[in-house]
This record gives C-alpha cells, structure tokens and sequence, in this order.
C-alpha cells in the first residue's frame, strides 16, 4: 500500500505550526521538566524506602499523564489556529486512567514484542501509537484506542517507521545543540506525531464516507 503522507510535508507543515506557538509548546515542555526534576529533587529521601519509593513513582506518573494529555490537546489547538490553552490540562485531566492502563498495555505489548528479536516490538510501537491521539481527540477508552490506532496504521508500518527515523534524528539534533535544542526538537516532534495522526485519520474518514 502506498504511504498516505510524505515525510517532508509532514516535517513543513508540522514546524510551521510549532514555530508559531514555540514560546508557548516549549515554555510548556520546559515548566513540566522543571517540574518532574523537583519531584525527583525533593523525592529523594522518600525513595530510600519500598512506600516512599511507590509514592513517589505514583506522583510522577499522575503528573506526566496530566502533561501529556493536556499536551497533546494544545497541539490539535494549535493545528486548529488556536493558541493553546493551559486549561486543556484540567480538562483533560479526567482521562488519566484511561491514558494511564491504554499506556501500560502499550508498554507490556512492546516490551514482550521487544524481547521476541526486537522487531515484533517496533512493529507493535508504530501501530498502536495513535491510542493517545484518539483519547484526546475522540474521548476513546482503553481499549477502543489502541483498536483504532491499529486500524489507522494498516499499511502504513514503513512510512511510520521512516518518520519515527527522522524524529529520532531532530531528537538527536536537538541534544548536540547544548541539550537546549532539547526544548525545540520535543514540540516537533509531538507536532509530527499529532499532525501524521490528523492526516491519517482525515483520509480514513474521507474513506470511509465514501
């Protein structure tokens, strides 16, 4: 099947949109590493016992789910023309369960996926990437998430595995210009993610009216 996208309009389009809300995406993105660096800061001593070391980790991840979630709403605000809103994190605040579990049978599956040679596991990764997209996006649950993220990805395995390439690379780019790179490489490459996933999507809807 052919690719539904092409890597280089993806990258275009996809900076276009972050460079007009950078201040915003990346003060956002450093407030959060500020903010996860303290928690581990200040969790420190906790973590010397077995419950301080639960209590800790389980902070930690209620935040990051909160971020992310709320992160990804701002990305669809900021395709859609609009700024982006720190509400978007209260609001979708309520899916962190959801966010959480769809999370960790992603993990489990490609972690499995991983040990059985490697590939099965980035095979596993490109297909269910979406899940996220669709919790924001269609307020879907656990299960209907990552289903959809499959159905979405079918024949598309080797574009989505050349943009994961060239995400990983402005990753790479973004740490060797003094890690502050870091701080504008990070919104890109959730804008490429949420940007493929609109594209995707739309011409799977279009599909499907017709």
């Amino acid at each position: 099947m052919e690719p539904k996208f092409m890597i280089s309009e993806v990258f275009s389009t996809s900076w276009k949109y972050t460079k007009s809300q950078i201040w915003v995406l990346a003060g956002l993105f450093i407030g959060y590493f500020i903010l996860s660096s303290i928690i581990s800061l200040f969790g420190m001593p906790a973590q010397g016992s077995m419950v301080g070391k639960i209590v800790v980790n389980l902070i930690s991840a209620i935040i990051g789910c909160i971020f992310m979630l709320g992160y990804f709403k701002n990305m669809f605000q900021t395709i859609d023309g609009e700024e982006p809103q720190f509400s978007a994190y209260g609001q979708q605040s309520r899916k962190i369960v959801t966010y959480f579990v769809a999370s960790l049978i992603m993990g489990i599956a490609v972690s499995i996926g991983t040990i059985l040679l490697i590939v099965p596991g980035i095979y596993l990764a490109l297909r269910l990437q979406f899940y996220s997209a669709y919790i924001v996006e269609e307020d879907c649950g656990i299960i209907e998430s990552l289903q959809k993220s499959w159905k979405l990805t079918e024949g598309q395995v080797m574009p989505l595995f050349l943009l994961a390439l060239a995400m990983i690379g402005i990753a790479i780019v973004g740490c060797i210009l003094f890690f502050v790179g870091l701080f504008v490489a990070a919104p890109l490459i959730y804008m490429m993610q949420c940007y493929t996933f609109r594209k995707l999507n739309s011409i799977s809807t279009t599909t499907e009216q017709q």
